[in-house]
């Protein structure tokens, strides 16, 4: 059974955001189920601050043992950060996914859109767990 977090939501395609101090700022990760289906992380591509992306945009890839995935934004907005822990050590995502392991901090362009997504709850459904 996966983790997955109640205060969080989710995409179809197994990314999560989560809430920061600044209500139109959002962490942007893949989640700890898709962490697990790809197995040991070993690179990550992610996009430079400043980017603007529309939701469903691909935003970068993950490289794993397994595969090479490519990561969807959730909502349109204005990338305002890269993780850097992950250009040294990307297998943060497996060890931590909703913690040290996120991906891209995101200006949201328009908060509405976050009700789009998947509660925990619909997520969980998705999984079939």
């Amino acid at each position: 059974m996966s983790n997955i977090p109640q205060d969080l939501r989710y995409t179809a395609d197994h990314e999560y955001v989560k809430p920061t101090a600044d209500p139109a700022v959002v962490y942007v990760g893949i989640t700890d189920y898709a962490q697990g289906e790809l197995g040991d992380v070993v690179y990550v591509e992610l996009p430079k601050a400043g980017a603007t992306l529309k939701g469903h945009d691909v935003f970068g890839t993950i490289e794993a043992v397994k595969a090479v995935s490519e990561l969807f934004c959730p909502v349109a907005g204005t990338v305002v950060e890269s993780n850097p822990a992950l250009e040294a050590d990307p297998a943060v995502v497996n060890r931590d996914p909703y913690g040290d392991g996120w991906m891209i901090k995101l200006k949201v362009a328009n908060a509405k859109d976050l009700d789009g997504l998947l509660t925990s709850d619909a997520y969980r459904k998705q999984l079939g767990e």
